[in-house]
Formats: structure tokens, C-alpha cells, sequence
């Protein structure tokens, strides 16, 4: 397993992920990206979204 700081979790698959409510979701992928950000479509699997994140300008930053 690795985290990658900002972005998803990757595991070594293939795997099996209970999920909050029971339920399990399977991938037989060698890695698998395990989204953290909770912003993925295709959540609990990444699907990049972390990516379009914006950060807030700062007041008084030049332009």
C-alpha cells in the first residue's frame, strides 16, 4: 500500500472493499487507486478529481 500525498491510495490487487453500509465493491486490477478526497465519481476508486481542486487565492497576493 501507498499514499499518495494529495491524491488516492494505492493498493496491490486484486481487492475487495467493504463499504460503510455493508455493501462490498470488488476489482481484480494488479493496483487498484482507493480514492481519499472522497470527490470521485467513482467512489471508493479514485477517478482523479482530486485533481480539479482549487486552492483559494489569498487576499492581497499579487497578481
Amino acid at each position: 500500500m501507498r499514499i499518495v500525498p494529495g491524491g488516492p491510495m494505492l493498493v496491490e490487487g486484486p481487492v475487495e472493499i467493504v463499504l460503510e453500509d455493508g455493501s462490498t465493491v470488488a476489482s481484480d486490477r494488479f493496483q487498484v487507486a482507493l480514492c481519499t478526497c472522497r470527490r470521485s465519481a467513482a467512489y471508493p476508486f479514485c477517478d482523479t478529481s482530486h485533481r480539479r481542486r482549487t486552492r483559494p487565492r489569498r487576499r492581497g497576493a499579487e497578481e
